[in-house]
């Protein structure tokens, strides 16, 4: 599933191929744009997603 989001540091519209085959996913992705890393969270239900985050690494 593809989603669009604003990346937290340099605020371009960057997308993403979201795994859908487990509920709860939790990881590190860099930005496209400027590389830096964005801490994605997200929740799929029923092939729908009910949650995404999308926010800057702590310490970073």
């Amino acid at each position: 599933m593809e989603h669009f989001f604003t990346c937290p540091y340099c605020w371009e519209r960057i997308s993403m191929i979201l795994d859908s085959y487990e509920e709860y996913n939790d990881y590190i992705e860099d930005c496209e744009v400027c590389c830096r890393p964005i801490e994605i969270k997200f929740s799929i239900v029923d092939e729908k997603l009910v949650f995404f985050r999308a926010k800057e690494m702590e310490g970073i």
